[in-house]
């Protein structure tokens, strides 16, 4: 009695464990885009989805577009969507779930990838904007450049002028240390000679005409 209790005890619990694994949600997969995310138009590009099992079904979705769906079976653990002759319209947001055979619901949905399909209009107009970036690099370059040519001219003319006016002070103050001093009494007694004769010139009798 005891046995038979044991082995429908030990039978309940695998049941139940199966069924919590088949009711288990299964992880996210990965999605992956191949040779790039960036692509133009009219060629072929690859989204790629990966998942943690094997023998397993895909599908493909679409951001902001419920009709969109591609679904691939692989006994693998990796599914490939090729896109060719990309269009404009292809551009968009993409996600991917799988289901293995044991479970019957779709696992979390992938991080979301972003498709660009870009135009060779485009193309041809990126280099023309990208040379008009560099020739305003290049024109603000030579402003800096020529401003920085006065500044350092001005710099240079200023130190050069401080340099010869001191130069000038120095030669100017020698000068002055080697001319002779009068002494103060003698100018008094040159201008009083001085203002003599120009008293007796003045005070000289003039002689009448005949």
């Amino acid at each position: 009695m005891t046995t038979e209790f044991l082995s429908l005890l030990c039978l309940g619990l695998c049941l139940g464990y199966e069924g919590d694994k088949e009711n288990e949600k299964p992880s996210k997969p990965s999605l992956h885009a191949w040779p790039s995310l960036v692509a133009e138009a009219k060629s072929n590009v690859t989204l790629k989805c990966r998942a943690p099992s094997q023998n397993v079904t895909f599908t493909l979705r679409k951001v902001n577009d419920s009709a969109y769906q591609r679904k691939q079976s692989s006994a693998g653990n990796e599914a490939e969507f090729p896109f060719t002759d990309l269009k404009p319209e292809d551009a968009g947001r993409y996600f991917c779930a799988y289901k293995t055979a044991v479970s019957h619901e779709w696992s979390e949905s992938s991080e979301p990838l972003q498709l660009v399909v870009t135009d060779k209009h485009d193309e041809l107009e990126a280099p023309s904007m990208k040379t008009v970036h560099f020739r305003s690099q290049a024109a603000s370059l030579t402003c800096s450049s020529s401003l920085d040519t006065r500044s350092i001219f001005v710099s240079i003319f200023s130190c050069i002028s401080i340099l010869l006016l001191f130069v000038l002070v120095i030669v100017i103050y020698r000068c002055s240390q080697n001319e002779p001093v009068i002494p103060n009494f003698q100018s008094e007694r040159l201008l009083i000679q001085i203002y003599s004769r120009w008293k007796g010139c003045i005070s000289r009798p003039q002689t009448p005409k005949e």
